[in-house]
C-alpha cells in the first residue's frame, strides 16, 4: 500500500511545486518594461492555480460528507475567484501597462478588482485546507498534524504572497511538502484481519492430541 500512497502524493504535491517555479520568474513590480512578460506569465498560469484546487478536491474523497462538500465547494470558489485575478490583474493589467507604455491610473483600477477577487479565492483556499487538515487530523491522528499545520501556516502566508519572490515561492513549496505528507495519510491505517486472527486464535487454543 505504501508504494500505492507516494505516486498519488507526489502528484499531489506537483500543482504547488510547478507555482513555485513560476513564482521564482514571475516580474515584480509590474512596469513597463516587464508588461509583456507579465502577461505572457499568467496566460501560463491560467491552468496551474486551478491544479490546487484538483488536489484539495482528490484530498478530501475520504473526508466526512459534510467536511467534504464543505471543502469542495470552497475549493470551487478558490479555482473560480483566484483565476479571475489571474486573468484581471495578470493578463488585463499587463496588456493595459503595454498598451500605454506605462503603469496607468487605469492599471491601478484594474489591481484594485483583481486584488479583491484574489482576495476571495485565497481565502477560500485556506477554508478547503482547513476541512482537509481536520479530517485527516482526525483520521490518522498526530500523524498528519505536522502536514496540517505547515498547509494551513501557507495558505494564511498566499493571502497576500501569491507567488512573488521570495515568500510566494516558499509559501508554494510549503504548499507542495504539506499536501505531500496528507496524501500518505488518506487512507486508513491498516488493520488485521479477522478471519486470520481467529484462525490463529483457534489453533493456539486447540491443545495438543
Amino acid at each position: 500500500m505504501l508504494r500505492q500512497r507516494w505516486p498519488r502524493a507526489l502528484l499531489l504535491a506537483l500543482p504547488g511545486l510547478m507555482l513555485a517555479g513560476f513564482g521564482a520568474v514571475h516580474p515584480a513590480p509590474l512596469e513597463a518594461t516587464n508588461a509583456e512578460w507579465w502577461t505572457t506569465i499568467h496566460v501560463l498560469l491560467l491552468p496551474v492555480f486551478p491544479l490546487l484546487a484538483v488536489a484539495q478536491w482528490i484530498l478530501l474523497t475520504p473526508a466526512h460528507p459534510l467536511l467534504r462538500w464543505a471543502g469542495r465547494l470552497a475549493s470551487f470558489g478558490f479555482a473560480a475567484f483566484y483565476t479571475g485575478l489571474d486573468a484581471v490583474a495578470g493578463i488585463a493589467a499587463g496588456t493595459v501597462t503595454t498598451h500605454e507604455h506605462a503603469v496607468t491610473p487605469i492599471t491601478g483600477s484594474v489591481f484594485t478588482i483583481g486584488d479583491m477577487l484574489g482576495y476571495i479565492g485565497a481565502s477560500c483556499f485556506l477554508a478547503a485546507n482547513l476541512c482537509i487538515t481536520a479530517d485527516t487530523t482526525y483520521r490518522a491522528g498526530w500523524r498528519a498534524l505536522p502536514g496540517g499545520l505547515i498547509l494551513l501556516a501557507a495558505s494564511v502566508s498566499f493571502i497576500d504572497s501569491h507567488i512573488f519572490w521570495p515568500r510566494g515561492v516558499l509559501t508554494m513549496l510549503a504548499v507542495a511538502v504539506s499536501m505531500l505528507l496528507l496524501a500518505l495519510h488518506m487512507d486508513p491505517p491498516p488493520i488485521d484481519n479477522p478471519a486470520r486472527t481467529t484462525r490463529g486464535t483457534s489453533r493456539r487454543s486447540t491443545p495438543p492430541g
